[in-house]
């Protein structure tokens, strides 16, 4: 009898066992991807990747550029990309044609692929060109399409102007219609995506590699540092006037601002203007391991800008256990819980900036204390091991 019962319970033992799944294989269409001229550009897509073999999810990428970009030369990576790039017309206009000319470069070798190794899925990161793309190669290759809206190509006719953006959102509207889902990286890019179409969206943040960045000592001269692109809605001109009008109070304190863009020139000329020239470093654009240790090194995060789906940088610094400021209204206030893990200021308010700043720079105590919960807050929903896991929860969602 005895011997039967543990037969028996080796048996339950047995039964319960989980089935192992199926591995999926995914095609990423990408337009940024790290490369050797930007090695930072699309990291938030990338570092992702190698966390998905933990789901039993493999992934070919394939990351596309015009014709008259400079070409893009792959770096070595767990998880490479093969670039390809497309005929399209220059600017703006061209925008609309994009993912339809993409498509025509793709297929041949993509049908190729798929026969002699099949996709599960097509993973397209944007509308235009990618998604427009995935649109028709997963009408051509019979398998599903998720598409990625990041958070600016939700804005078609603010990023095109009125008429081509226009156009551009006729597109967007389609292919998320078309996709088994649209994920969104924030509810205020769902919100954006279900103002132009009745798609099956879901949110899913983008993660941080919490051991590239992680807590460091903030070190002498207590440094406020901001990494963007150097355009206008990531609100430096702001963030230079208010750092001016905190220098009585923080004389001995620095500005640090890593990127690159077209509004260089302008900025380093106000901050001269402004008399902060000696204190605020430009630092042009920066590798991925230059930025984390400027993230460890720093004080104060601050990046207010007023056109923002989500913006991994705040993640980052919080997962360096830094106070990060942003502005409401963003898609990081859906991160931020202002004066506990972080702070949070309306757009374009030089005087609140400068308000928020003068605090923090007094108070360590106040800056350890914010940076703690921030730290904490990634750690606990925010980590690239969190962004795989339900990637791949969707993934398997619109292969059954």
């Amino acid at each position: 009898m005895a011997t039967a019962l543990a037969t028996s319970l080796s048996n339950q033992r047995h039964a319960v066992q989980p089935l192992p799944r199926r591995a999926l294989r995914v095609l990423t269409l990408t337009p940024f991807y790290p490369s050797q001229q930007n090695p930072a550009l699309g990291c938030f897509i990338a570092e992702p990747l190698l966390e998905m073999k933990a789901h039993a999810v493999e992934t070919e990428v394939i990351a596309v550029q015009p014709f008259y970009r400079d070409v893009a030369h792959a770096i070595p990576a767990e998880v490479p990309a093969k670039w390809q790039r497309y005929f399209s017309f220059p600017g703006n206009f061209g925008l609309p044609f994009s993912g339809t000319l993409a498509s025509r470069s793709l297929i041949g070798q993509l049908r190729q692929a798929h026969k002699q190794h099949p996709f599960d899925l097509i993973h397209a990161h944007s509308a235009l060109p990618c998604g427009a793309a995935a649109m028709f190669l997963s009408q051509r290759l019979g398998i599903p399409l998720v598409v990625t809206v990041h958070g600016l190509d939700a804005y078609s006719t603010r990023q095109a102007g009125p008429v081509v953006g226009k156009w551009c959102e006729s597109i967007s509207k389609r292919v998320y219609v078309s996709a088994s889902a649209v994920i969104c990286i924030s509810r205020k890019v769902q919100a954006e995506v279900s103002q132009i179409a009745d798609a099956r969206t879901v949110v899913v943040y983008n993660g941080v590699d919490t051991s590239l960045f992680s807590p460091g000592a903030e070190r002498s001269p207590l440094t406020v540092l901001s990494v963007g692109n150097l355009i206008p809605s990531k609100g430096h001109a702001q963030l230079l006037h208010a750092f001016a009008r905190i220098q009585p109070a923080a004389a001995d304190c620095a500005l640090e601002i890593i990127g690159e863009g077209p509004q260089r020139k302008e900025l380093q000329d106000l901050a001269a203007k402004l008399g902060i020239n000696k204190r605020a470093r430009f630092l042009g654009r920066q590798s991925r391991d230059e930025v984390a240790e400027a993230m460890r090194r720093c004080a104060v995060f601050a990046l207010p800008s007023s056109y923002e789906g989500l913006g991994c940088v705040y993640l980052e610094a919080m997962a360096s256990g830094k106070p990060a400021i942003g502005c409401t209204g963003q898609g990081i206030d859906e991160i931020i819980e202002s004066g506990r893990n972080g702070l949070l200021v309306a757009p374009e308010s030089e005087s609140e900036l400068a308000e928020v700043l003068i605090q923090l720079l007094r108070s360590k105590q106040l800056r350890q204390a914010l940076g703690m919960e921030a730290r904490e807050t990634v750690l606990t929903r925010y980590s690239i091991a969190d962004q795989a896991a339900q990637l791949a929860e969707v993934y398997r969602g619109c292969v059954r």
